[in-house]
Parts: structure tokens; sequence; C-alpha cells
């Protein structure tokens, strides 16, 4: 358990939040959500003794452990794999490493045996001959193979270090777990992994993350930092969303009757319920529709950008065909003799366990990479835009933001510039910022208007989502849901994928399996998971 009493934030004279009293207790999974620098990192860092608050408290129960994910990804390197995972339970490691120098003491004394007797006990008690098959599992389940197991740190991957520092976090089965951003650099199987464990975790969670599924498939509560407070309620984040839209049309609808608002607040909790009740996900163990509670929901202060792709023409009916494509980078195969055709209103995602492969098809059909076999024939309607999964060479310049844009613009009068700046929310003197000192968020909101600007009808997104805020996420995906074009995209985010694709096309070293279904019919289908055993052998 987590309370929290009478918490201040405080930088200069900017209040981050103020009087915050929460407690978070065991059993329940918080969403901690907000816009950009609201604080969601800050109050993890706070609630980990990280950061001092200006004023205020904060205390965990009796005797509890506190488990944070490491952001420092360099910090274990000249340890072990499994040692970094133990070193997570700091109590039964300093056990293990005291007990283990005693017994190699070349003259252990009497003493030394009562202290090491006294040792063994504490290790007992803390399941320590458990331990390393303990710490293994995890490791297995986040997808690093045994042979690993043993390897130094520092001779690993960043993004297989990100797994290991996760099963560090979660070995244990510590009291309350904090977890910043923890399905950054998974692959879509090692998050339903994750969503797996933390939906049985019986103690104490708060998570921050950008991964709407995640959030939704993991959290019973959902806590919004917003207009410099903080708010929990019972709920995940589609819930919160759903309602505060709710909350902002009936403000905006000053003259409605408090009876019809009523009635549309109550219409609103029975249909969310119903959907709860029926779905795969957890929250309702925790008997959330009970507490659902609308009415202490305000319309959020958050800004959503304002994407629009608005074809130049409708595609006709030769879209794309592709003709035994084959590409292998550094010796490996990452696809081969690939064919496919992409048909009228298609949105294709592309999967593959290997990341690079879709960005390679990518830049094969956009034209900046060749393909080692194979041909690719776009349709003569056909107008597309390309959004990298690197943009960095875009951004080598000392413009500011008006002039990067006038780049790519048709109308390059200034006004529209701006007004078409301020719909992405940069406004005033983040105008004249120079792009090279942008951040990832900023960056990828300038390739999305450069896309927009193009009125392409067929968008090449290769992992859309990356760097991008909540806010930008939704707005981006609402729009591509009723794109009248054609879309052929990446994405490690599960509700990207569902409510974004119409056909499934996964990329493997010895064919590929090609399926017009829906996402989450694709990842329990017993035919499908047969194929991609058989192909990725």
């Amino acid at each position: 358990m987590i309370t929290v009493n009478n918490l201040d934030v405080q930088f200069g004279k900017r209040i981050l939040f103020q009087d915050v009293n929460l407690k978070f207790t065991p059993g329940n999974c918080y969403g901690i959500i907000g816009a950009n620098g609201a604080g969601k990192s800050t109050l993890l860092k706070i609630i980990s003794q990280q950061m001092d608050p200006t004023r205020g408290t904060v205390a965990l129960g009796p005797g509890e452990r506190l488990s944070v994910l490491s952001q420092d990804h360099f910090a274990f390197d000249e340890y072990t794999v499994l040692d970094t995972v133990l070193m997570g339970y700091t109590e039964l490691w300093e056990v293990m490493t005291e007990k283990n120098a005693l017994y190699e003491k070349p003259d252990f004394s009497d003493a030394d045996g009562i202290r090491v007797s006294e040792l063994e006990e504490k290790f007992a008690e803390m399941e320590g001959w458990n331990a390393e098959s303990d710490a293994a599992s995890l490791l297995s389940g986040l997808g690093i193979s045994e042979e690993l197991h043993y390897n130094l740190m520092k001779d690993l991957s960043g993004k297989q270090k990100v797994r290991i520092l996760l099963a560090r976090a979660l070995f244990g089965q510590p009291d309350n777990l904090l977890l910043d951003e923890p399905t950054n650099d998974l692959d879509l199987e090692t998050v339903m992994w994750l969503e797996n464990y933390l939906s049985n975790f019986e103690n104490t969670v708060l998570v921050v993350s950008h991964d709407r599924h995640f959030l939704d498939s993991v959290c019973t509560h959902t806590v919004d930092i917003d207009f410099g407070k903080l708010q929990m309620f019972a709920g995940n984040y589609s819930f919160w969303y759903e309602s505060s839209q709710l909350a902002l049309r009936q403000q905006q609808q000053q003259n409605k009757k408090a009876e019809e608002k009523k009635k549309e607040l109550e219409e609103f909790i029975r249909r969310f319920s119903a959907n709860v009740a029926k779905s795969k996900q957890t929250t309702s163990r925790k008997k959330m529709i009970e507490k659902l509670n609308i009415e202490e929901i305000k319309p959020s202060s958050r800004r959503y950008p304002g994407i629009l792709f608005t074809p130049n023409r409708e595609p006709g009916n030769q879209i794309l065909e592709v003709k035994g494509l084959a590409k292998s980078v550094d010796g490996k195969v990452l696809f081969q003799d690939l064919n496919f055709n992409v048909e009228k209103d298609d949105k294709i995602v592309f999967l593959s366990r290997d990341p690079r492969a879709m960005t390679a098809l990518f830049q094969i059909i956009n034209g900046e990479e060749k393909a080692d076999a194979g041909t690719f024939q776009w349709g003569q309607t056909i107008t597309t835009t390309y959004l990298p999964v690197d943009n960095s060479d875009y951004f080598n310049s000392d413009y500011n933001l008006i002039e990067w844009l006038t780049q790519f613009s048709p109308d390059t009068n200034e006004v529209f510039l701006k007004g078409f700046l301020g719909r992405m929310l940069f406004s005033g003197e983040e105008l004249l910022k120079k792009v090279s000192v942008l951040s990832g968020g900023e960056k990828m909101r300038c390739m999305i208007s450069r896309m927009m600007l193009t009125d392409a009808n067929v968008l090449i997104l290769d992992t859309p989502t990356n760097h991008l805020d909540l806010e930008s996420i939704q707005a981006f995906n609402n729009t591509l849901r009723t794109f009248k074009g054609n879309i052929l995209f990446s994405s490690h985010d599960h509700e990207f994928i569902q409510t974004v694709s119409n056909r499934i096309i996964e990329l493997t070293p010895n064919g590929i399996i090609d399926k017009m279904m829906d996402y989450d019919d694709y990842i329990t289908d017993p035919i499908v998971a047969d194929l991609r055993q058989k192909f990725y052998q």
C-alpha cells in the first residue's frame, strides 16, 4: 500500500500539482495519465524517493518493499543477466552475497558459522532456494533465452536490456511496483505476456504508459493529472477518454436540461459497463463496474492535434502489386518470394518478429532501397506519402518550424503555415524554434504535418506512434479509421492495429501469412499459430 499525504510539487514559480492525498491499495493497478510535462514521471520519482517533494509525505505499509523499473541501461553492465535480476530483490541479494562470502572464507570461524545459520534462515524465509529458477522463468517469459542468462549485461543489445530490467523490477513479488513506460521496445507477444502477468499480480502497481490497450488491459483505476491536481477514479483509460469527451460535449451544450444530461450519463455508464463485462479485460475482477462515477470527471484541459488526411483523388482499382520481393540484411533473410496485391480499401498492418523486415519493405516500395530480387508496381492513380521510423535526416538544418514546413507546402503564405502548425499544437515562440532541437514527439508532429500536405491517397507508416503522447496517438488513430484511401503500416500499438487494420500480412524468412481478419482474432487463431510456428522454424 502507498499513502500520499498533502503532496505539493513546485519548480520555481511553476506549480506542478498540489494538495495531493491518495491511497494506492493492494490488488489494484493504477494508470497514471496526463499531458506531456504534467508530472507523471515526477510522481513516480517522488514515491520511489528519487526526488523530494516541495511539501508532504509518501509512506509504504509496514515492512513493505517497493520495486522500480530502472531507466539506466548501463548501471549493471558488469553483472550477469541473472545476477541483475536477482539484485532487484535487494534484501535477498544482500543475504546471498554475505552468505556466499562467508562460505568462501579460508578461515571459517565459529562466529561465521553462527552468522551463516542466521543468514540461511532468512534465505529460506525469502524462498531463496527458488530465486534463480524464478528469475530464469521471468527472463524466459520476457523473451531472454536461457543461453543468455550468464552473459554480461554489457554484451547485450538495448532492447534486451529493457526486458532484463523489467524482469528485475518484477522479481520477488514486490509489495509495490512502479513502472514507467514498461512496454517501450517490447514486441507485441511480450507485451501480451506482461499484460497477463500484471493481471494476476495481487499487490499494488502504478504504471505510466502511452499504450492504450496495455492500460485498458491491466488498470483497475486511472489517476488523471490535470488542472494541477491528481484525481483518481475507478476505470481504465478508455473509460476516462470516453467520459471526458462526454463531459466536454455536455459543457459545450450549456442549454441542455439537467435531466437530459443525467440520462445521457446513466446511458453511458450502462453501455460502458456492458462492454467491460463482455470483454477479456481483467478490470472486471476488481468490481470496477460498481464504482464507475462519471460525475467526478471534468472535461480535460488536454489539447488534441488536428490531424486530417484528405486524398486529392480516389484510388483506382490497381493499388500495388508485389512480385517475388526478397531482402536480406547482414546475411539474415528478412523475407523472400514476397507476393501480394493491395486491393481498394485495404488497410494493411505488416508484422514480423524482426522489425527490420517492415522497414526494409517500406523503404523498397518507397524507392529508397533496392530489393535483392523481385518487383513492385504502383497503380497509375496512386500518390503515396511515407512516415519513416527514423526521421533524423529531415531535421539536420537550422530552419525554424515555419521555414521547415515551407519546403513541403504548396502554399508558402506565412499565415497559412502558422495556422497549419497551430492545428498541430505549435504556436507563439515555438514557431521560431530550430527543428534540430525539437523533441521526438514534436518531430513526429512535424512529419505528420508534412504528410498531410501531400494529399496522398496511400499512407505508408513505419511504427507511427513512436514518441507520440496519448493525445496525439488518439487523434492519429481516429483519423486513420475514417481515411478514404489505403494504409500500409507497422506498429507495436495493439489498439492502433485493432482499430485501423482490416488485413494482416506477417513477413517471415520462409513465407508470409496473409489474413483478412481483426488483430484480436489473429493473435488467438490456432491456424495462424501453427503457420507462425512453421514459418519461423
